[in-house]
């Protein structure tokens, strides 16, 4: 192998690791594009070990996605009876996130059945 055609084995391999081939993820694809004009926010509460929700009042704006993480301790979300309130996250759940969007103003109280003591609120602008 001459000189000249391990330079050129070498940059070929270079530039196929760099991504230089297209096709894979990276900036710009559609892994990594938000989809229409206006994609919904993504807010989180999470359920804590320590048994309360964090933050335990969120506030959000009509049509944002919140995402509620449960850790290593069981968990679940039910929600007070309140018109345009999302459907309630049943069972008992844990190493998961479950989201739900609030496609209504107001304010949605929600309690853990597990852990009644637990409550949170998300107040929807």
């Amino acid at each position: 192998m001459t000189i000249r055609n391990f330079a050129l084995l070498g940059f070929t391999c270079f530039a196929a690791a760099c991504g230089g081939g297209g096709g894979g993820g990276g900036y710009g694809s559609s892994s990594t594009t938000p989809t229409g004009p206006n994609p919904p926010v993504a807010d989180q509460i999470d359920a804590k070990p320590s048994l309360a929700f964090d933050p335990p009042t969120l506030t959000t704006k009509v049509g944002h996605v919140v995402t509620f993480a449960f850790g290593s301790v069981g968990h679940n979300v039910f929600f007070d009876t309140a018109a345009g309130a999302p459907a309630d996250i049943t069972g008992v759940n844990a190493n998961t996130s479950v989201t739900r969007t609030f496609d209504t103003a107001g304010t949605f109280t929600y309690t853990c059945h597990i852990h009644p003591y637990m409550q949170g609120t998300v107040v929807v602008e």
